[in-house]
């Protein structure tokens, strides 16, 4: 993937940040993409730097259209575009409530982040992958969101995201002729530092919660995302993808 162009929003920390290391690897040119993480997103990108491939990081609210237009405004004078849009960018609310106990504010707040500021930036950067007739659109969900089964105490979360399935079904059709490939990655339930670390850093530590026993590393969601975006992964599309130990979140194992 020497020379591919890839925007990862969300990725000074997380998840985003383990996908961007991949990528960087991988020999991709990387733009990062944060809100309030400017200091993370900083050292980040020096590192990327010393991995022999160019990065920048763009200040920039994904929930928002003008800041969308913006980020990809440097994306386009710094690199002329981008070949690998990820979408990791997403808030979510972890305390447990039902429907009725969000305010307005915050069910605008998920569904904007979480579903239209993702339709927003693919609606802008597909052109250009058009002209290209090369492009790799991948979106990220939650496990078994696929299903679009009830999901108490997340409505609003999970609304957005299994919009987003249908989305990215959709997608995939209507880009197949123009070489862009559309899938969604679901993570299980992978917490804190775990999100930036490698699988053998987790190998050894148990995890009751989930069926095969260890804890979900960065690395198990960042390897599968690099095999999505490689030129011979173009029979790959429409697919949502359940990276989750064997974990349901919604009725859990135990």
């Amino acid at each position: 993937m020497n020379g591919r162009v890839a925007l990862i929003t969300g990725s000074a920390k997380g998840l985003g940040k383990r996908t961007a290391l991949t990528l960087a690897d991988q020999g991709c040119n990387i733009v990062l993409n944060y809100v309030h993480s400017s200091m993370e997103a900083e050292e980040l990108r020096v590192i990327i730097e010393q991995k022999g491939v160019q990065c920048i990081a763009i200040q920039a609210d994904i929930s928002e259209l003008q800041q969308i237009e913006r980020l990809l405004d440097q994306v386009n004078n710094k690199f002329g575009g981008a070949d690998i849009i990820i979408n990791n960018a997403g808030p979510f609310i972890r305390e447990r409530r039902n429907f009725v106990e969000y305010t307005q504010t915050e069910i605008i707040s998920l569904m904007q982040g979480n579903l239209i500021g993702a339709m927003l930036l693919d609606h802008m950067i597909i052109p250009s992958m058009r002209k290209k007739r090369w492009g790799r659109i991948i979106h990220l969900g939650f496990g078994h969101a696929g299903e679009a089964r009830a999901w108490p105490h997340r409505a609003v979360y999970a609304a957005a995201k299994t919009g987003l399935v249908s989305f990215t079904k959709t997608l995939a059709v209507e880009e197949a002729p123009y070489g862009i490939t559309v899938n969604m990655v679901c993570p299980g339930d992978i917490r804190g530092i775990n999100k930036e670390k490698s699988i053998a850093e987790v190998e050894g530590i148990e995890d009751l919660e989930t069926p095969n026993g260890r804890p979900g590393s960065g690395e198990d969601i960042a390897r599968v995302i690099q095999y999505l975006c490689q030129e011979d992964s173009d029979f790959i599309t429409g697919n949502i993808m359940d990276i989750t130990g064997g974990l349901d979140p919604i009725r859990p194992w135990v």
